[in-house]
């Protein structure tokens, strides 16, 4: 029986701190045996990886799948370039976007759907050093605001 439904394996919230992420799209990742025991077992960072167009083709560069413990001489080099597989027009329009607009592509997440891994990669333009202090400073006064919440009804 095939399995169903999306099962997360990694996030990327170093993406989410560094840059605005304009749109997504999910992508098809070529993987070895060997790297897709170790992501059923969630050994992956996708902290530093980020996706490049050479020679027509897109690439996931700097994400590191750890190998494979009972691997042996099968195991994969951990930080290899991994191709991702997405659609002719798809690839064509994100490229048009980075060389014009300045974007950059960086893996969001990474999960399994209906048994396959899929990678989704957002076009994202960095933040300059005042918005991440803003984004931090947003997010402590939701928190502050919940915790107020909280208080006040455990209080009457």
């Amino acid at each position: 029986m095939k399995p169903t439904g999306i099962k997360p394996i990694a996030q990327n919230k170093k993406a989410f701190h560094d840059y605005f992420i304009e749109e997504t799209l999910e992508a098809g990742i070529v993987l070895t045996g060997t790297e897709v025991k170790s992501l059923r077992a969630g050994r992956v960072n996708l902290r530093d990886s980020y996706a490049a167009v050479e020679k027509g083709e897109l690439w996931l560069i700097g994400m590191h799948i750890s190998p494979y413990e009972q691997g042996n001489i099968f195991n994969h080099d951990p930080l290899r370039k991994r191709k991702l597989l997405v659609h002719g027009r798809e690839l064509r329009r994100l490229f048009g976007k980075v060389q014009v607009a300045g974007y950059t592509l960086v893996p969001t997440k990474m999960y399994f759907k209906d048994g396959r891994a899929k990678v989704e990669i957002g076009l994202a333009k960095g933040k300059a050093l005042y918005d991440k202090r803003q984004t931090l400073a947003k997010r402590e006064a939701a928190r502050d605001m919940e915790r107020a919440f909280r208080r006040g009804d455990r209080d009457e």
